[in-house]
């Protein structure tokens, strides 16, 4: 895979994402992994707790596609709440550093009213695209 990082001139490097990713190779397409564990059971109503399981389940497909962390281009993370999210910024951001590594990926944050799971705060959407 390669893969490059579109900062437009000018623009302030963002923190905790890219702006932009040029990517080729075979694309992957993980489905929203949210808080449970591979039996789909919670383990906490923590929400950085969920955001750490989710994170791992994401890890945990693209090693099973044959791909790494560095292979994810893009991010999608659906929020149950927002001042949640950002009280759990520095939890969530060492997980993240743990589990998926660099922050080279496009990403977007949104808030929703609720997901399918009544319990779960967090669902993270991906796309990787793999050598």
């Amino acid at each position: 895979m390669s893969a490059k990082v579109i900062l437009p001139a000018g623009w302030p490097r963002p923190k905790g994402y890219a702006n932009g990713v040029v990517a080729s190779g075979r694309m992957l397409f993980i489905a929203g992994m949210i808080g449970w564990d591979a039996q789909g059971e919670f383990h906490s109503d923590d929400f950085a707790a969920q955001a750490r399981q989710a994170l791992q389940n994401v890890s945990d497909v693209l090693r099973e596609a044959g791909g790494v962390p560095e292979n994810i281009v893009r991010m999608t993370w659906y929020v149950t709440d927002k001042r949640e999210y950002l009280a759990a910024a520095k939890d969530i951001g060492k997980a993240f550093r743990e589990i998926i590594g660099a922050y080279n990926a496009a990403m977007t944050a949104v808030e929703v009213t609720a997901l399918m799971e009544d319990r779960a705060k967090v669902e993270i959407e991906v796309t990787a695209m793999l050598p």
